[in-house]
């Protein structure tokens, strides 16, 4: 296969002078998938409501995409690398708005898990093609920082626009309308993307290896399945199964990849502390928080009572803590050290989620809002300088593969986080006592509680739902708790990962 950019073309692509308009291109992208993932938080109690899913059904709605994607981002980036990022990159937003539509006239909750799984297809698509064009886009390391720390920034400025967009279109229209805003982001991209990205791809880059794909993508979902289910209900046959068979398939792949001439992924990369320390920061920072984010907008409106514009609205400081430490991560990595930010970056999110373990449902919203503020610059610090290290280790032309390894980490680290943190929540919720007659919904999800409630008399709900929210605030706490100590334990384990490290090292 040739390629459309040569080294010569490579070279006129870093003095491009609008390679910040593709840039602009690049983090609508961002935006896409940003926005999406906030929103079903939000839309999470309506969903609830209105399919009237079970407690599993209702996690698998919301770590299902997570399940796919991390199942198919390196197979993505590797294609990416072969045959362009840019015609990855425009094909997967195009499938994206349009599995959107799907999303958003979901009628059974199979339907609503089906249709996330088929958008973790083409999100898997998006990620790395952007972080993979980016690489190429900028070669100076300072200017790649930069750009590095925008499309860090996007993500989290999306994590603020989908709540407060969302919660608006969930005042006015039913809750499918939060997934159709991801349409005109979606046409604006491609339109635009077509004639302001260059193409890039490997020019060396061997068959797509179809077994190495398949091997990929079984051992993920099926090890994260494993675990969730674990979790969930216990160490019986079934998950236990799924998570042998994912360890096998794991295994083949590895070894699959050390023997094959242009393997889809580089194992060797893993050799570099710095890079293996990033990775795993990456991996094991989300995991402890996700469990946060995703039962945070149901805390907001189930048990405190606010309406969804006032839910994302109380999620902002989050977002703008994200984007101000974002784009001062790169400078900031230079003066003091990589892993005196993204140490110091970890450490602040585990306290603001310690702090978080004396949550009630009374909790006034200046300690939530302080806390939330605190976890938004710690984030943007650590992934910012983390996505960075990550670009830097890697020549240019396995960019796209080397992305996907750092969107694999996020992305899998959210679904054990939302499975593991979530059945903490869910196990901790199911025992709260109830009267007798109670329907088996109440238990099943705070959700549930608040339908079953509305066809009780009030004598008897009025205690149920109280007791209901209490037993989930306990819930969240104990989520929040086991959060701060991995937050707290992965910044020990990347200050020794990360030491000596630098974001000049252009690979």
């Amino acid at each position: 296969m040739t390629s459309t950019l040569q080294p010569a073309t490579t070279t006129e692509a870093v003095k491009r002078p609008d390679r910040w308009l593709a840039l602009s291109v690049l983090v609508l992208a961002v935006l896409l998938v940003a926005v999406d993932a906030t929103v079903l938080g939000l839309a999470t109690p309506y969903i609830s409501e209105d399919l009237n899913p079970t407690g599993t059904q209702l996690l698998w709605i919301g770590d299902v995409y997570s399940f796919v994607i991390a199942g198919l981002l390196v197979s993505m980036g590797s294609l990416g690398d072969r045959i362009g990022r840019k015609r990855i990159l425009l094909a997967g937003a195009t499938a994206f708005g349009l599995i959107s539509v799907l999303n958003a006239y979901a009628t059974t909750p199979e339907t609503m898990i089906a249709a996330r799984a088929l958008l973790g297809v083409a999100g898997a698509t998006l990620m790395p093609a952007t972080l993979a064009l980016i690489r190429n886009l900028f070669h100076d390391p300072r200017e790649r920082s930069l750009a590095v720390g925008i499309w860090g920034a996007t993500a989290s400025a999306g994590t603020a626009v989908g709540p407060v967009a969302g919660g608006f279109l969930l005042e006015h229209f039913w809750w499918g309308s939060v997934f159709l805003i991801n349409l005109p982001v979606m046409v604006v991209l491609v339109l635009v993307g077509v004639r302001t990205l260059p193409e890039s791809r490997n020019p060396d880059p061997g068959p797509w290896d179809l077994p190495s794909v398949l091997l990929s993508l079984t051992g993920m979902i099926a090890v994260v399945y494993a675990v969730k289910e674990a979790a969930g209900h216990g160490l019986t046959w079934q998950p236990l199964t799924a998570g042998l068979l994912g360890a096998a398939a794991l295994h083949g792949f590895v070894r699959r990849q050390l023997t094959l001439p242009a393997p889809l992924l580089d194992m060797r990369l893993f050799r570099r502390r710095g890079f293996s320390g990033a990775v795993l920061a990456d991996l094991l920072s989300v995991l402890g928080m996700s469990g946060l984010v995703f039962f945070l907008s149901q805390y907001l409106q189930l048990v405190q009572g606010r309406s969804p514009l006032e839910a994302g609205l109380a999620e902002l400081p989050a977002a703008v803590g994200a984007v101000a430490a974002g784009l001062v991560a790169g400078r900031a990595a230079r003066r003091f050290s990589v892993r005196a930010v993204v140490c110091g970056g970890l450490a602040a999110i585990g306290l603001a989620l310690a702090a978080l373990t004396a949550l009630t449902g009374t909790t006034g919203y200046p300690v939530l809002g302080a806390a939330l503020l605190v976890v938004g610059v710690g984030a943007g610090f650590s992934f910012t300088v983390t996505a960075d290290v990550i670009l830097s280790c890697v020549p240019r032309e396995r960019a796209g593969a080397a992305s996907a390894v750092s969107e694999t980490a996020y992305e899998l680290g959210a679904a054990l986080g939302i499975a593991v943190l979530g059945s903490i929540v869910t196990g901790v919720y199911r025992g709260f006592p109830s009267p007798t007659g109670t329907p088996e919904g109440a238990h099943e999800s705070l959700g549930g509680a608040v339908e079953a409630a509305s066809h009780m008399p009030a004598s008897t709900a009025t205690p149920m739902l109280a007791s209901a929210r209490e037993a989930f605030v306990d819930g969240l706490g104990v989520a929040s708790g086991v959060g701060a100590a991995v937050l707290l334990a992965t910044a020990v384990a990347a200050w020794f990962l990360l030491r000596g490290q630098r974001l000049d090292h252009t690979g």
